[in-house]
């Protein structure tokens, strides 16, 4: 037990080390995603704080994580991969006490090593080593830490007194890292919760986990005081893109992964044949089941983590139960099982450890093109063996670089800029001063369409600069918006300047309107912060 834990600690340290040391972020795909992350951490380091000062359906947690690596290693291009870094670490002890303490080590290395990995590696689950990038890291974040609470179903095979503080402690915390990273998993964290109040011998700490989430909860909204507007803006968000799939929709999810389901099928065969037990039919099922809607919602093709962890814990019920009947046949079977668990984490143990060991040597050798704002000038877009997106990010480059000199011509300072486009980079990356009440993220048809969007004298309360691209990165989005608030633009904001990239609007009076709608003014106070549909 010692060793697993102190070997998967090691792994996680190791981990946090290749993403940290060398301080620069390289991307090759999702790069606007990335500027998302890098807007709302200049916000917080202005003194924003998410859902009070501007809009998000993202927990808070996905801006402080790589604000507090900004933080550590003083430059844009390190505070991404330096707070993935951090939440690895905050993840490896969990992860090293949870499956030492419940699963057999033939089991539980391979199963800590692929969840560790699952959130260090710096690509979307279930794309290739070289579609390097931080976008979507919270959904990483998530899975992983939902697959080690689930693995809590298991009792410690040698319980002991002080274990059920520390399964207090770890759940508990695993269920607030998922609640303040991404609602949805943090939902099924509590389901799942509620789903343990079947097992009287670990009814005790489920409930005082339950316990501690609400009084956490209870003083993070003393510090945080943005819960009534995250779930304003969660519905909002929700009204855009939380329908139910079309039936293509869903098969589509269904056979991306039905190898993965086929297996999970079998493990739980099983398991259940030997238990007969409901209640681990109810587990099993809710892993199934709460991974798929999961899946779902998320922009990701491959890589449902739940079955991987109710796979882990069917092996493990299975062989702790033959080992009471010592059936030697049955015995051979579930020895099968747990290399047939390890056919399936090895393939992609080894394709994460790839595509990080990938990320790290590149940034050491400083490779690929620099983006051409003064603040990310260690963030760098590299061309690997398959183009992919790199011609359309390296265009994207090159109109920042024009967006950049249209800002500098201005009669003054360009300060609360706001780009009718998927993601604002001006700001973070010319070290400009950001609008209150504005949006860190658009995406047409996930986060705002026709019928369900802010208001423009809510968007663009406190907006002195608009930048209207010609060369949008989200084309969809930046026509979307240019409908909804281009006759707010045109009745409150002149054109100040004209490039090939953009056409870049000001406000006709900022003298006296900056008065009236600065950032001086005390936004928990006014109306208009919260979000509504627009009409």
């Amino acid at each position: 037990m010692r060793s697993t834990g102190l070997l998967l600690l090691a792994l996680g340290a190791v981990c946090a080390l290749l993403l940290a040391v060398p301080g620069e972020t390289v991307t090759t795909n999702y790069l606007n995603d990335l500027f998302l992350f890098l807007d709302g951490v200049h916000r917080i380091a202005e003194g924003q704080v998410p859902n009070r000062d501007f809009h998000t359906a993202l927990g808070p947690l996905v801006y402080y994580a790589p604000a507090a690596g900004y933080w550590l290693s003083g430059n844009f291009g390190g505070a991404m991969p330096t707070g993935m870094a951090l939440l690895v670490l905050a993840l490896a002890p969990a992860a090293a006490y949870i499956v030492s303490s419940r699963l057999r080590p033939a089991i539980a290395i391979p199963l800590g090593a692929y969840l560790i990995l699952v959130a260090a590696v710096p690509i979307n689950l279930g794309e290739s080593i070289g579609a390097l990038s931080f976008a979507m890291f919270y959904n990483r974040i998530g899975w992983s830490a939902l697959g080690l609470l689930l693995v809590m179903y298991l009792r410690p095979e040698h319980s002991r007194r002080h274990h059920q503080w520390i399964d207090t402690l770890c759940a508990a915390f695993l269920i607030l890292l998922m609640l303040y990273i991404k609602i949805s998993y943090g939902l099924v964290g509590l389901g799942f919760l509620a789903l343990m109040l079947l097992d009287s011998r670990q009814r005790g700490w489920a409930v005082a986990a339950f316990a501690i989430v609400f009084l956490a909860g209870l003083v993070i909204e003393l510090f945080w005081g943005g819960t009534a507007n995250h779930i304003a803006d969660l519905l909002l968000a929700g009204r855009v893109s939380g329908n139910v799939d079309t039936l293509d929709e869903l098969a589509t999810v269904l056979f991306r992964n039905l190898a993965d389901y086929v297996l999970f099928a079998i493990f739980t065969a099983l398991a259940l044949r030997r238990t007969r037990s409901l209640r681990d039919a109810l587990f099993l099922g809710f892993c199934a089941s709460s991974g798929y809607v999961l899946m779902a919602q998320n922009f990701q093709n491959w890589g449902i983590v739940t079955l991987v962890a109710g796979a882990a814990v069917a092996v493990e019920t299975a062989a702790r139960k033959d080992a009471l009947e010592a059936d030697e046949r049955r015995a051979s079977i579930t020895a099968g099982a747990q290399l047939l668990l390890l056919a399936l984490l090895l393939p992609a143990m080894i394709h994460n450890a790839a595509a990080l060991s990938l990320h790290a040597g590149l940034a050491l050798l400083k490779q690929g093109q620099a983006v051409p704002l003064v603040n990310f000038d260690r963030i760098r877009l590299v061309k690997l063996w398959s183009k992919g997106e790199y011609a359309i990010f390296s265009r994207y480059l090159a109109s920042l670089e024009d967006g950049a000199h249209a800002l500098s011509s201005l009669e003054w300072k360009a300060d609360h800029v706001f780009v009718l486009d998927f993601v604002g980079p001006f700001s973070a990356g010319l070290g400009l001063k950001s609008p209150h009440g504005d949006g860190t993220w658009h995406h047409w048809g996930r986060t705002v369409n026709e019928g369900n969007h802010l208001q423009a004298q809510t968007l663009l309360r406190d907006v002195h600069v608009v930048m209207v691209p010609k060369w949008p990165i989200e084309v969809s989005t930046a026509e979307g918006l240019q409908r909804l608030y281009g006759e707010y633009l045109d009745e409150h904001f002149k054109l100040g300047r004209e490039t090939a990239d953009w056409s870049v609007y000001v406000l006709r009076d900022p003298s006296s309107e900056t008065v009236s709608r600065s950032s001086g003014s005390d936004p928990d106070k006014r109306q208009d912060n919260l979000p509504h549909s627009g009409g």
